[in-house]
């Protein structure tokens, strides 16, 4: 049975994306709907069986897909514009918008999974968020990384992207296990991102003139696991001292505690994994 419902979200640029509203499954539902914002190249289907035990534990929640991501890219990927700059200052903020106007809600809860959990200090509408979860949530640093991630990240980013761009057309890292194939930019941009301490940060004066990072207070808290190549302890604690004036939180998970092998940067919102799940909703509350 379907439980959520199919809705297009309208960004300011005119931009249409493909999103999903999950409505809550008891009478007492919470105060604040929960927003799932993707990682890159990761659609709103792999977040389905999450979004849907959400609702059980009586949240609204809305999941989308990134412009030039899933069903949010609008013909060939070769001639995508998207950016992940615009997926903060557009796609993010109109998801917002989209969530509070569905649940009637005064704010949200933003619950991002790696670049999803990133970019709020490039969100005009910082101020309906109340609270952060960032799932992974780090600034990727290339020299932050560990074990296989730190070898093939140069090659990715350095060699395969740019080769790419001009032969392609686009990112091509379907090839290599990492989600959908991505546009130009977005390749680019997460290339150039990387490559420096601050992630987005990095973009301040060059393609972002609005930076909203010390303005944030809201709670922000990055959940990681011990394993996890990417959102390592280094970079998890630069991606939270962007955020001078907010009250953040680190909150470790080792997989031998939960009974599994591995957890890394992908598998907490997999069925697999479903006892990490109320760890993350115990961090939903306001």
């Amino acid at each position: 049975m379907t439980i959520f419902e199919s809705l297009e979200i309208n960004c300011k640029d005119g931009y249409c994306l493909s999103g999903r509203f999950y409505p809550n499954q008891k009478t007492n539902h919470k105060r604040y709907p929960v927003l799932i914002c993707p990682a890159t190249g990761i659609t709103q289907h792999f977040y389905q069986a999450f979004a849907e035990w959400l609702t059980t534990q009586g949240y609204d929640v809305l999941s989308f897909d990134f412009r030039g991501i899933g069903r949010s890219l609008h013909g060939p990927l070769k001639q995508s514009q998207a950016s992940i700059v615009q997926w903060g200052q557009l796609d993010i903020p109109a998801a917002i918008d989209t969530l509070l106007c569905k649940t009637q809600a005064e704010q949200v809860i933003l619950l991002g999974h790696s670049a999803g959990g990133q970019l709020l200090g490039i969100v005009p509408n910082y101020q309906k968020v109340a609270k952060v979860i960032a799932v992974s949530g780090s600034t990727g640093h290339i020299k932050g990384l560990k074990g296989k991630t730190k070898l093939l990240a140069p090659l990715m980013f350095n060699v395969i992207f740019p080769l790419a761009r001009i032969t392609q057309g686009y990112g091509p890292t379907q090839a290599i296990g990492m989600g959908e194939n991505l546009p130009k930019d977005v390749a680019q941009q997460w290339a150039q991102f990387c490559s420096k301490p601050g992630y987005v940060l990095n973009a301040i004066g060059k393609t972002v003139f609005q930076d909203y990072h010390a303005e944030i207070n809201c709670p922000i808290i990055s959940i990681w696991s011990s394993d996890d190549e990417i959102a390592t302890e280094a970079n998890v604690k630069d991606l939270l001292r962007l955020y001078p004036n907010a009250n953040t939180q680190m909150i470790e998970l080792k997989p031998k505690h939960y009974a599994h092998k591995a957890i890394g940067h992908m598998l907490m919102f997999k069925k697999s994994h479903q006892n990490l799940w109320s760890v993350i909703e115990q961090q939903l509350a306001v």
